[in-house]
C-alpha cells in the first residue's frame, strides 16, 4: 500500500462522513413533520417508546442524533426520563439500518437483475436526480430530497473509495498482524469505542469496519468485539451533549452509556465463554459486508432484549448516580440542543410563545380589574407577569433568531417569521398592563375619582378591551381564523370608543364635572386600551397571514375589510354591544 492508497483511503474517508452527515440533515429536515408527530406519539407504553426510537434513527441514519435530541427533549421538560429510556433503546435497533444498506455493496452475482442492487449500479443514477432536483427545482422539500440522494450517492462513492483503497492491504503479513491483535475481545472493543468516539458516529464506523473487511483479513471473532465497542463509543456524542443541562437530561444521557456498558459487559461475557469453550469455526472465517451488518444488528436486538425488562432498574441506577441536587434547578423553556433538529425546535418556540401569550393576556386582564378594585398585591403580581413576559421575549427572540439561520423549510421559516412578530405585540401587551396598573396607583395615591359617567364609559371600554384580548388569544392559540376575523371589526369600534370618550370627557371638564388631574389619567387609560386593540389587530393578522402564506399584514387587513358586508354586519354588532350614551 503505497502514498497514493493512503490519500484515496482518506479521500474516501472524508466524501463517506461528509455524505452521511450531508443525507442526515437533509432527511431530518425532510421528515421534520413526521419527527414532530412521532414527538407527540411519544407515552410512557415502553412499545411505544422502542420504535419511536427505531423510526426516528432508521430515518435519519444516526442514534447520537436521536441521542443528542432526546437530552435535549428531557432538558426542555417535553419528554420525561422513563420515555427517554425506551426511546434510547430503540434508537440502538435503528442505527443498524445504515450497515444493512452499506452491505449491498457485497452483492457478488452474473444475474444482471441481482447486480442492479449493487449500490455501484444504481448510485450513479440517484446523484443524476439528486442533482437536477437540487438545482433545477424552487420547492424546497423537493430541493432537500436531491440534497438526501446526493448525500447517499456521496456516502457510497466514499465507501467505494476506501475499498478500493485498503483492497491491496489483503495481502500485506503486517495488517493481518493487526487484526489478529484486535482477536483479543477487549483491545477489539477498546479499537471501536476510541474510533467512534473520534468520529463520533456508530453507523460511520460500522461502514469503515464494512470497507477493511474487502480485504478478507476481518475475521468475525475480531469484528464482533469492535462492534461491541463501537455502541459504547457512540456515547460521547450524548454525553458532551448534556454538558450544562439539568439533571434529568444528564440522566438520559447515561442512560445511554450505562445501556451500551451493561449490554457489552454481558454479552462480551458470552462471547469469551462461547470462544473459549466451543471454539466455533466462524470467528475464524473473514466477515463479509452483509455478515457484520447481521452482527451488528443481532447485538443490538440482544441488547434491547436484555436491557427492556430492566427498564426500571437502569431509571433507579442513573438517578442514584446522578442524585437531585439540594437546591430547585431553574427549568429552561428552550433548549439549543433542539436547534439540530429545527421542525422539532420550532414546535417547541410555538408551545412557549403560547405560555408567553398566556402570561401577557392575563396580565392585562388582571390589570383592567385592577382599575376598579386596585390593591398593592394584586399590582405586584402584574409587574412579575411582565417580567416574565419580558424574559420571554430575550429567550425567544435570540432562540427564533439563531433557527432561521439553520437550513430550514419555508414553511418552517414563515413560521419563524410569524412568531418573532408576535412575541413583540405579546410583550407590548404586557407593557400596557403595567401602564394601567401606573394609572390606578395614581388614582389612588391622589385620592383622585372618575366621576360616575366616565366609570360607566371606562366600564364599557374595558369589556370591549377584554373581549378582543380574548379574541386574539384564541385565534394565536388555536390558529382559529374564525377568532382572528371578528378582531379587526372590533378593533375599528374600540378605536371610535376611544374619541367618543375623550370628547365626553372634554365636555364633562368644560361643564366641572371632572378635574384636570383625573383627566390626564383618563387620558393615558383611553390612549393604553387603545393601543391594547391595535397589538390584537396584529396578532390576529398574523394568524390570518400564515394561513394564506404570506407576511403581509395590511393585505390580509384589506382582504378582511375588502368584504364588506360581513365587516360591516360585524361592526354593527360591536357597535351595539358596547355603545356609550351620547353626553
Amino acid at each position: 500500500m503505497d502514498i497514493f492508497n493512503v490519500l484515496s483511503l482518506i479521500g474516501g474517508l472524508c466524501l463517506f462522513l461528509f455524505g452521511m452527515n450531508v443525507m442526515g440533515q437533509a432527511l431530518e429536515r425532510r421528515a421534520g413533520g413526521k419527527l414532530r408527530s412521532l414527538l407527540g406519539k411519544m407515552t410512557t407504553n415502553r412499545a411505544a417508546g422502542l420504535v419511536t426510537g427505531l423510526g426516528v434513527t432508521a430515518v435519519i441514519q444516526s442514534s447520537s442524533a436521536t441521542t443528542v435530541m432526546v437530552v435535549g427533549f428531557v432538558n426542555s421538560g417535553l419528554m420525561t426520563l422513563k420515555q427517554a429510556i425506551n426511546v434510547i433503546m430503540g434508537a440502538n435497533i435503528g442505527t443498524t439500518v445504515t450497515a444493512w444498506i452499506l452491505s449491498l455493496a457485497g452483492i457478488d452475482s452474473g444475474n444482471v437483475f441481482v447486480s442492479l442492487l449493487k449500490p455501484t449500479s444504481f448510485t450513479p443514477v440517484l446523484a443524476l436526480v439528486g442533482i437536477i432536483f437540487y438545482m433545477f427545482s424552487k420547492n424546497a422539500k423537493r430541493k432537500d430530497t436531491g440534497m438526501i440522494l446526493l448525500g447517499f450517492a456521496t456516502l457510497m462513492f466514499g465507501m467505494d473509495a476506501m475499498s478500493a483503497a485498503v483492497s491491496g492491504l489483503r495481502d500485506v503479513p503486517a495488517f493481518a498482524q493487526l487484526f489478529l491483535l484486535f482477536k483479543n475481545p477487549v483491545l477489539g472493543v477498546l479499537a471501536g469505542a476510541i474510533l467512534t468516539a473520534i468520529i463520533q458516529s456508530s453507523s460511520a464506523s460500522v461502514g469503515i469496519l464494512q470497507a477493511l473487511a474487502v480485504t478478507g483479513q476481518v475475521s468475525y471473532g475480531a469484528a464482533i468485539p469492535i462492534i461491541m465497542g463501537q455502541n459504547i463509543g457512540t456515547c460521547i456524542t450524548a454525553i458532551l451533549s448534556s454538558v450544562g443541562a439539568n439533571k434529568n437530561a444528564k440522566r438520559a444521557a447515561l442512560v445511554h452509556l450505562s445501556f451500551n456498558l451493561i449490554g457489552t459487559a454481558v454479552w462480551l461475557t458470552v462471547f469469551c465463554v462461547v470462544k473459549a469453550i466451543l471454539h466455533p469455526v466462524l470467528l475464524g472465517a473473514p466477515a463479509s459486508l452483509l455478515g457484520i451488518a447481521v452482527a451488528h444488528s443481532a447485538f443490538n436486538v440482544l441488547c434491547t432484549l436484555l436491557m427492556l425488562p430492566l427498564a426500571g432498574m437502569l431509571e433507579k441506577l442513573v438517578c442514584r448516580l446522578v442524585p437531585d441536587a439540594k437546591k430547585p434547578e431553574t427549568e429552561t423553556e428552550l433548549d439549543k440542543r433542539l436547534l439540530a433538529t429545527p421542525p422539532i425546535a420550532l414546535a417547541r418556540c410555538r408551545e412557549v410563545t403560547a405560555d408567553m401569550a398566556v402570561c401577557a393576556v392575563g396580565a392585562l386582564k388582571d390589570a383592567l380589574a385592577i382599575l376598579s378594585d386596585y390593591t398593592p398585591e394584586a399590582a405586584e403580581k402584574i409587574r412579575a407577569a411582565e417580567e416574565k413576559t419580558d424574559h420571554y421575549e430575550d429567550q425567544l427572540g435570540t432562540y427564533l433568531v439563531e433557527l432561521s439561520a439553520k437550513q430550514i423549510s419555508s414553511e418552517d421559516s414563515h413560521e419563524a417569521a410569524k412568531l418573532l412578530k408576535v412575541i413583540g405585540d405579546f410583550e407590548r401587551i404586557s407593557d400596557h398592563a403595567v401602564n394601567l396598573v401606573e394609572s390606578a396607583e395614581e388614582l389612588e395615591e391622589k385620592g383622585l375619582k372618575l366621576s360616575k359617567p366616565a366609570e360607566k364609559e371606562l366600564a364599557v371600554l374595558t369589556a370591549a378591551v377584554d373581549e378582543i384580548l380574548g379574541l386574539s388569544l384564541t385565534a394565536f392559540t388555536d390558529n382559529d381564523l374564525s377568532a382572528a376575523a371578528l378582531v379587526e371589526p372590533l378593533e375599528q369600534v374600540i378605536d371610535e370608543l376611544k374619541e367618543k370618550l375623550r370628547t365626553h370627557h372634554i365636555l364633562r371638564m368644560q361643564q366641572g364635572q371632572c378635574g384636570m388631574e383625573a383627566g390626564f389619567v383618563w387620558s393615558d387609560l383611553l390612549t393604553d386600551l387603545e393601543r391594547v386593540s391595535d397589538h390584537c389587530s396584529n396578532i390576529a393578522g398574523c394568524v390570518t397571514d400564515m394561513s394564506e402564506g404570506n407576511l403581509n399584514l395590511h393585505e390580509s387587513l384589506r382582504a378582511v375589510k375588502n368584504d364588506q358586508g360581513k365587516f360591516a354586519d360585524c361592526i354593527a354588532q360591536y357597535r351595539d354591544k358596547y355603545a356609550v350614551a351620547a353626553e
